[in-house]
C-alpha cells in the first residue's frame, strides 16, 4: 500500500512542482497519474522511490515512512519503467531484465530462469530473444524488455513513467493488453504516469486527475467520467465521455450469449423460414466444432440454395475480454451491425450488437449517478 499525505516539492529556485498532494492505493491496486505536461505527475512518482526528495509531507510504504527504508533497499523492491527504456546496450536482453536480482544476489541460473518467465509473458520468444542485445529489437521489443525489466525482482511495486509512450498505436495497444493480463495474473501495486486519457481510463483502477501541482480528483475511471469534479476534469476528460466509457466495459459482460446460428450446408429455405418466424435477419455461420466461420444476412437469402453459396466469410470477431471501444471500432470495420465474439480456437462464445452497447452505456452512466446520489441527466446518459 502507498500513501502520501500532504506532499509538497519546491525547487531552490521557487518553482512549485507539487503542493499538498494526498491520496492512497490500496495493494494490487493500479493508479494513474494523469494530467497535461508540467503538472507534476513525473515528479510526485519520482518521490515515492525518493529519486526526488518532497519539500514536506510524507510517503508510506506499507505503513512505513519511506525517509525510514534504506534509499538502496527501497529501490531494489520498486520497478521502475521509463518512456526511454533505458536498457544497457553491452547486456543482452537476459542481462538487463535480471539487473535488480543480480544487485540482489540471485544465482545465475534463478536470474535466467527469471528473465526467460518474463519474456514469455511478454510473448517473446525466451530462446529467440535472451542473448540478443537491445540493438537487435525493434522499439517495441525494447519497449516490452523495459516492462519485463521493471518485473525483474518480483518487486510488489511498479512505478511507470509513460513506459508506452514512444511507440506506434497498434504495438501501444498491443502491450497495454498484454500488461493488463500480467497485472491481473501478479497483482502489483502500479503508479503509472500517462497524459493520455485513453490510456488512464483502460489501464487505471483509481486515477490522480493533476492540475499545476495539484490533485483536482482522484477516483475510479467510471467516476471521473460521469462524475467530474470541476469544469477542468469535464473538459480534461472531454465531452465524449460516454464513448470514453466503452474502456470500461468488456465484451463479455454484455454480448449475448445464445445466439441465433446457421451451418454451412443448410438449406436456405429452412433458414428464411427460421429468421421470419424468429425475426431477425442475419445468423452466425458456425462449422461442425461451433468455430465461427462467417455470417448469413436476411438480404442474401433469394441468391442461392444453400447457406455456403451466401455466407459472408468476412469473418472479423473479438474476443470476450476485448473492451467495448474495441469492439465498436472492429463493427464498424466490418459493416455489420453484429460482432462474433470467439475463444482462442475461433468458436462461437456469443455476438455484440449496437443495442446492447447503447444498453451498457446507459447503465454505466446511471451506476455511476448512483454511487455518487444523483439521478443522471438524459444528457449525459446519451453522449
Amino acid at each position: 500500500m502507498i500513501r502520501l499525505e500532504k506532499v509538497t516539492k519546491i525547487y531552490p529556485d521557487g518553482t512549485e512542482a507539487v503542493r499538498e498532494v494526498s491520496f492512497e492505493v490500496d495493494r494490487g491496486e493500479l493508479c494513474v497519474l494523469l494530467g497535461p505536461s508540467g503538472c507534476g505527475k513525473t515528479t510526485t512518482m519520482k518521490m515515492i522511490n525518493r529519486l526526488i526528495s518532497p519539500t514536506s509531507g510524507r510517503i508510506y510504504i506499507d505503513g512505513m515512512d519511506n525517509t525510514s527504508i534504506d534509499e538502496n533497499e527501497l529501490r531494489r523492491n520498486i520497478g521502475y519503467a521509463i518512456q526511454e527504456i533505458g536498457l544497457f546496450p553491452h547486456m543482452t536482453i537476459g542481462e538487463n531484465i535480471a539487473t535488480v536480482p543480480a544487485l540482489k544476489g540471485w544465482p545465475k541460473a534463478k536470474r535466467r530462469k527469471r528473465a526467460k518467465e518474463l519474456l514469455e509473458l511478454l510473448r517473446m520468444t525466451p530462446d529467440g530473444f535472451i542473448d540478443k542485445y537491445p540493438r537487435e529489437l525493434s522499439g517495441g521489443q525494447r519497449q516490452r524488455v523495459g516492462v519485463a525489466r521493471a518485473f525483474g525482482g518480483d518487486p510488489p511495486i511498479l512505478l511507470m513513467d509513460e513506459p508506452f509512450g514512444a511507440i506506434d498505436p497498434i504495438t501501444r495497444g498491443d502491450l497495454q493488453n498484454e500488461f493488463l493480463k500480467i497485472q491481473q495474473e501478479l497483482q502489483k501495486t502500479i503508479i503509472f504516469v500517462t497524459h493520455d486519457i485513453h490510456e488512464a481510463i483502460k489501464m487505471g483502477d483509481k486515477i490522480a486527475l493533476m492540475k499545476g501541482g495539484r490533485l483536482v480528483q482522484y477516483a475510479p475511471p467510471a467516476e471521473l467520467l460521469y462524475g467530474p469534479k470541476d469544469q477542468f476534469v469535464a473538459d480534461f476528460v472531454g465531452a465524449d465521455r460516454g464513448l470514453k466509457g466503452l474502456q470500461l466495459i468488456r465484451t463479455k459482460e454484455v454480448m449475448w450469449r445464445s445466439p441465433r446460428t446457421a451451418k454451412p450446408d443448410e438449406e436456405v429455405k429452412a433458414v428464411r423460414d427460421r429468421m421470419e418466424r424468429e425475426g431477425i435477419d442475419w445468423l452466425a455461420v458456425i462449422d461442425d466444432e461451433g468455430r465461427f466461420t462467417g455470417w448469413v444476412v436476411s438480404s442474401d437469402l433469394e441468391r442461392g440454395r444453400k447457406v455456403r453459396e451466401i455466407m459472408s466469410t468476412a469473418a472479423i470477431s473479438a474476443t470476450r475480454n476485448a473492451v467495448l471501444s474495441e469492439a465498436l471500432s472492429l463493427m464498424l470495420t466490418s459493416g455489420l451491425n453484429v460482432l462474433a465474439i470467439v475463444d482462442q480456437h475461433d468458436k462461437l462464445e456469443g455476438v455484440l450488437t449496437f443495442q446492447a452497447i447503447r444498453e451498457a452505456l446507459r447503465e454505466a452512466a446511471q451506476k455511476a449517478s448512483v454511487r455518487l446520489g444523483r439521478t443522471a441527466p438524459q444528457r449525459e446518459v446519451s453522449q
